[in-house]
């Protein structure tokens, strides 16, 4: 069992950055991908951005060029680093690891990190 934690949330302005981290009890480096969600009130969670075992690293359009995602397999973290927040970026971020054995998917979330985007 691997348990995530974020942190890195808060209240920030638009135009400014925030850094998220997501933090795994145990070695990422055997997830075959971790990723980033996010979910603003009234809305479904929707995927953000992804880091594979084979650092691809794919995003989604609302925040290409804006967001990076990145890891640190020695500290067993991943981040999100935010630039360019807007006030639609405002949301809970969760954090995601999926390893896969054979046909088994095991999924693994955090309990989320709150980012406010307000001036």
């Amino acid at each position: 069992q691997v348990q995530l934690v974020e942190s890195g949330g808060g209240l920030v302005q638009p135009g400014g950055s925030l850094r998220l981290s997501c933090a795994a009890s145990g070695s990422i480096s055997g997830m075959n991908l971790m990723a980033w969600y996010r979910q603003a009130p009234g809305k479904q969670r929707e995927w953000v951005a992804t880091i594979t075992a084979a650092d691809s690293t794919p995003y989604a359009d609302s925040v290409r060029g804006r967001f990076a995602i990145s890891r640190d397999n020695a500290k067993n973290t991943v981040y999100l680093q935010m630039n360019s927040l807007k006030p639609d970026d405002t949301a809970v971020y969760y954090c995601k690891a999926v390893r896969t054995e054979g046909v088994r998917i095991s999924e693994y979330w955090g309990q989320g990190t709150q980012v406010t985007v307000s001036s």
